[in-house]
């Protein structure tokens, strides 16, 4: 979109990253240089049933790249190719099947040699109690997670709006849980925490009961990637679950945490595309991702398609509840639950986004109850929209943020400001 050259546009996108030259020679270096733990090709000996996780169709992680190799390396270990399943980590979402798997998995010789299926977190029968963690919530797994002599989680390290950062212990947890562990781990009172939000891990109550529930599991692996703008493949590598994921969090962190010296009262930002921005549910998170920009009262701009609508029946029904009633009586009954409502852990975050100023969506896709369900104001012109919040804000400052939920600006005042820190 073009804006008028007036405008005081201040555009955040990511530092350029380094990209991998040789990316699939990059995945084949990282199977055999790992972080905490033997090559792969020596975990790997001896094993009689590995599962391989890998995120669902939702997030832009290069299973093409990555999938061929490791199946590859594994059987190269001696693994049979009847002992390895690949395993869609779908948390509570639904399956992804067909074509949509075969885009998902990206490579048919995959398809063709080892088993690929998708987890059901609401088959009771399927999943293993393990116990529960320190905060009281019942660990319960995949039984394919559990019987698995060797786990693999492949996932994209990228910030999270409630986990710090997405990847690694991510994939297994809430990707391979049952119902009961997620929403306990998605309830009110774990997500109304200041630190469950965008690129923090140190004292996220969310994080910690995710690293508490894979020790529980007991020894498990990753495959991390980060990708560019572009989504060319800028960083690759494996290790024990915990150590891979921390490297990776290090390599992307001065990438995607962007100090940004002011706030500002218009905001333009994205769901990122594809295929992020296939439902309002994913849409929340371009919202919560600029908040840390805001204005008090600043006016926020959201681009997403949301070709299949809100998300979910469930999601609807909390955002019914939502706008019923209202922000504050909303937390409050929420709070008191110990299991989350499904899906009910977006609406908890679209309120973080919500009281820092007013939320306006752009969408092409919405039906008429899909947008009154939104709890947000929708727009039908991105450029008239921001010209009248400039004029209605007597600010020609504007922060464009293209990326959406994969760039996470940061306010940090100038030093010689005095609420800059000594």
């Amino acid at each position: 979109m073009d804006l008028p050259d007036d405008l005081d546009v201040t555009v955040i996108r990511k530092p350029e990253m380094p990209v991998v030259k040789e990316p699939r020679e990059a995945v084949r270096a990282a199977l055999s240089q790992s972080a905490g733990c033997r090559p792969l090709v020596e975990e790997a000996k001896g094993s009689t049933r590995v599962c391989i996780l890998i995120c669902d169709i939702t997030r832009p992680v290069p299973n093409n790249m990555v999938l061929p190799i490791l199946v590859d390396a594994l059987m190269g270990a001696g693994v049979a190719p009847g002992s390895i399943t690949v395993l869609v980590a779908t948390g509570l979402h639904r399956p992804n099947e067909g074509e949509e798997l075969r885009e998902l998995v990206g490579d048919d010789r995959v398809l063709k040699t080892v088993r690929v299926e998708n987890h059901f977190a609401r088959r009771d029968e399927e999943h293993v109690f393990l116990g529960t963690t320190p905060r009281g919530i019942p660990v319960k797994f995949d039984r394919r997670v559990v019987d698995a002599d060797l786990r693999i989680a492949v996932g994209l390290v990228e910030p999270h709006f409630m986990a710090g950062y997405s990847g690694g212990r991510k994939v297994i947890i809430p990707g391979a849980a049952h119902q009961d562990t997620i929403r306990a781990l998605h309830a009110t009172k774990i997500l109304r925490h200041e630190k469950a939000a965008n690129c923090i891990l140190e004292g996220n109550p969310l994080h910690e009961e995710q690293l508490a529930a894979i020790r529980m599991l007991g020894k498990s692996f990753a495959v991390n990637t980060v990708i560019d703008e572009a989504r060319n493949l800028s960083f690759a590598n494996f290790g024990e679950i915990e150590a891979s994921h921390a490297e990776a969090v290090s390599f992307v962190e001065p990438f995607m945490v962007l100090p940004i010296d002011r706030k500002f009262a218009t905001v333009l930002t994205s769901s990122a595309g594809y295929p992020l921005d296939r439902n309002y549910y994913q849409t929340v998170k371009g919202m919560v991702g600029v908040a840390g920009i805001l204005e008090q009262g600043a006016n926020l701009f959201i681009v997403s398609e949301c070709s299949e609508g809100l998300g979910t029946t469930e999601y609807a029904a909390v955002q019914e509840e939502l706008i019923r009633a209202g922000e504050e009586r909303f937390l409050e009954e929420t709070s008191r639950k110990e299991f989350a409502a499904i899906d009910e852990w977006e609406a908890i975050m679209q309120i973080k986004a919500m009281r820092m100023g007013t939320v306006h969506l752009y969408s092409t896709c919405l039906s008429g109850i899909e947008r009154s369900l939104t709890g947000v104001r929708l727009i039908e012109s991105v450029s008239d929209a921001i010209m009248a919040s400039v004029r209605e804000k007597h600010d020609k400052r504007v922060a464009v943020v293209p990326e959406g939920p994969y760039v996470i600006p940061m306010y940090r005042p100038p030093l010689s400001s005095p609420q800059a820190a000594p």
